[in-house]
């Protein structure tokens, strides 16, 4: 009984210290015009143009001869309308976050702050709860001025699910943006190169806003309930990334920033040539000698694969799940019977058609390996904006490519192991091995920038697994794709041509 008083006396003095930055926080936010004004005009004036607007939207239809569609026009213009208004006022959190621990360093007000008797978890939840109240409820005020607009001006009714919708959606976006901004304050020490990392902040949100606009002007609620939990669990990532990275020393001791290429290039030297199962951070002083590609695949990339084993795993069961969805949707949707002659049309474009087999590169062999190295490249560029989300949503689709492929072919009396050990087998074999690891090193670029290992910064983090995946893609995955695409345009249409002649007897 004495133990659970305990904790409750904890756990309320932490939710007062935590309150007493939130206010000291929004009492400061409050007293600048220079934030308070915008907010203003955006809650104010921006919902009675985007209301004009659809009144607009909704006039043309009927001017133009489509009265009866006038009412639909409208009623798929607001909920996208009430996106858009939403999310101004939310993008003034971003402004407030970056400011949150470098605009004070530079007022020299930092310094007091750190040395009050708090917790670098209180400080950073009042400050993440502070950035986000006054431009979250700007944008609450503003959604429903504008939807009150329409509804005195208008016979639209928003459906209930699509306003729910937004409101969640709105939360979360300025909880994704503030929680990305507040570990960018923490880790520059000036305002401006904090302001030059936001693009990386805004553009994948921007991006965001527009798939949800998609989704809202064509009425896909259930999509949006998916991305709604996507996005909750980004925005979990974040706070945890910055409750874990956030150190009050760390802030105080941090120099000016500069842009050292020079010093980047040898610690990229240092960490190539450094041996993997070394302590992480203890790289030689002097520059080392580069290792042979003996030691690189005797050494090196067995250590590499062996460190990264989590985000290895992970990647292959997100691409067994992708080919299971697709064989689920094969089933759930079979083509329909003897509208297909598979035999008939294969075997005569494979027997005109017949390749020269040969084991050097033709220019489709080129192509494909071009073509699917880029692909994976994209991926790890991807990683890194998406905390390492991307690749994993990216090769969901194509190895579903490959279950609804075997699916169907099952649905028209074909045996689905012999599909796929004919038509996938042959390349895949290397190919899919070589997906996987770029993959799972590309998923560890972005778990580095989410929690970086004991002893490194973000950066090192992030510089560390960037140069593990320059190893094993150029090392592994190239050749492995190289000698893929050479099966797939030479050994591949072969075997698929004699099965298809067996299959056709």
């Amino acid at each position: 009984m004495r133990s659970e008083v305990l904790h409750q006396s904890a756990w309320a003095l932490h939710g007062a210290r935590t309150a007493l930055i939130i206010r000291r926080e929004v009492r400061d936010s409050l007293r600048d015009w220079r934030i308070l004004g915008p907010i203003f005009v955006l809650t104010a004036i921006f919902p009675w143009l985007m209301s004009f607007a659809s009144q607009v939207a909704a006039k043309f239809a009927v001017d133009y001869g489509v009265a009866d569609n006038a009412a639909t026009i409208l009623q798929q213009l607001v909920p996208f309308s009430l996106l858009i208004v939403g999310f101004f006022p939310i993008s003034f959190s971003l402004v407030i976050a970056l400011e949150t621990f470098v605009g004070e360093r530079e007022r020299n007000t930092l310094e007091p702050l750190l040395a009050t008797p708090i917790t670098d978890q209180e400080l950073y939840f009042g400050k993440l709860v502070a950035a986000i109240s006054i431009p979250l409820a700007a944008s609450y005020l503003g959604l429903f001025l504008h939807l009150g607009s329409l509804v005195l001006t208008t016979t639209y009714r928003i459906p209930v699910e699509a306003l729910i919708q937004v409101l969640i959606l709105t939360t979360l976006e300025a909880m994704v943006m503030v929680a990305g901004a507040v570990v960018v304050s923490s880790h520059t020490t000036s305002v401006r190169a904090a302001n030059l990392l936001a693009s990386f902040i805004i553009i994948p949100v921007a991006l965001l806003i527009q798939a949800e606009a998609v989704l809202l002007f064509w009425e896909r609620y259930p999509s949006l309930w998916m991305l709604i939990l996507l996005l909750v669990v980004v925005t979990v990532i974040l706070v945890r990334t910055g409750t874990r990275i956030f150190n009050r020393e760390e802030i105080l001791a941090r120099e000016f920033d500069t842009l050292n290429l020079r010093g980047a290039w040898q610690n990229i030297i240092k960490m190539w040539s450094t041996s993997p199962s070394s302590v992480p951070g203890s790289y030689p002083k002097t520059s080392p000698s580069l290792p042979s590609l003996a030691a690189l695949y005797r050494e090196h990339i067995p250590a590499i694969i062996a460190k990264n084993r989590i985000a290895l795993a992970l990647s292959i069961l997100v691409m067994l799940s992708g080919i299971f969805l697709g064989w689920w949707i094969a089933q759930a949707y079979p083509l329909p019977q003897g509208k297909i002659v598979l035999n008939g049309f294969l075997t005569s474009r494979f027997t005109s058609e017949w390749p020269e087999l040969t084991i050097l590169p033709s220019a489709a062999s080129w192509w494909i390996f071009f073509h699917n190295g880029r692909a994976l490249l994209v991926m790890a560029g991807l990683a890194l904006f998406s905390f390492g989300a991307a690749p994993l949503l990216l090769v969901l689709p194509t190895m579903g490519i490959i279950g609804f492929f075997a699916g169907q072919a099952a649905n028209l009396g074909y045996n689905p192991l012999m599909v796929l050990a004919t038509f996938v087998l042959p390349h895949g074999l290397f190919e899919l091995p070589a997906a996987w690891l770029a993959i799972g090193f590309a998923l560890q670029i972005g778990l580095a920038l989410m929690s970086p290992a004991k002893g490194q910064t973000v950066g090192q983090g992030v510089l560390l697994a960037s140069v593990n995946f320059a190893k094993v893609f150029l090392v592994v995955v190239l050749p492995l794709l190289l000698i893929a695409s050479v099966v797939e345009t030479g050994i591949t249409p072969q075997i698929v041509a004699n099965f298809l002649k067996i299959s056709g007897q």
